[in-house]
């Protein structure tokens, strides 16, 4: 990257100049990708964003406001994600929080009936290689003031 203007776009005269080229990730809106969580603080490379790579298998690429449900059925799957890991510096999830969970994880839950709300605008576009957007979509959600009630 060129200075700490942030990322260089492909056609930007730094780029044309030889400088690194970073390309933002985009949602699937098509806009800049939002942070998604950082109470705990969410991500593959657990930085707040559903930001992926080649080494993330998993694809941690949906946003999602996890439910009670959502998390009984990923405990059901093997994927628990409310008991505390602090080796990992996990502290566990509970019903409110925003989590980037992996495509196939998201997509078995919709399958069962128990997906978790997404907030799209936090969503990496790579997960519509492997999620329709009419799934996202339906269950897209503005986060609550108060994620009480999830």
């Amino acid at each position: 990257m060129h200075g700490d203007a942030g990322p260089v776009r492909p056609d930007s005269p730094d780029a044309r100049a030889g400088h690194d080229v970073v390309v933002a990730e985009r949602n699937v809106l098509g806009g800049d990708l939002e942070p998604c969580g950082t109470e705990p603080i969410t991500g593959f490379f657990r930085d707040g964003g559903c930001r992926t790579g080649p080494e993330d298998i998993g694809s941690h690429t949906i946003c999602a406001v996890v439910t009670a449900d959502f998390l009984d059925h990923q405990r059901t799957i093997g994927n628990d994600l409310t008991t505390p890991r602090p080796e990992y510096g996990f502290p566990g999830l509970l019903p409110g929080d925003r989590w980037c969970v992996t495509a196939f994880n998201w997509a078995r839950a919709y399958n069962d009936r128990v997906a978790a709300p997404v907030v799209l605008a936090s969503t990496n576009e790579a997960v519509l290689e492997l999620v329709p957007i009419e799934a996202l979509r339906e269950h897209a959600v503005d986060v609550p003031d108060d994620p009480g009630s999830l």
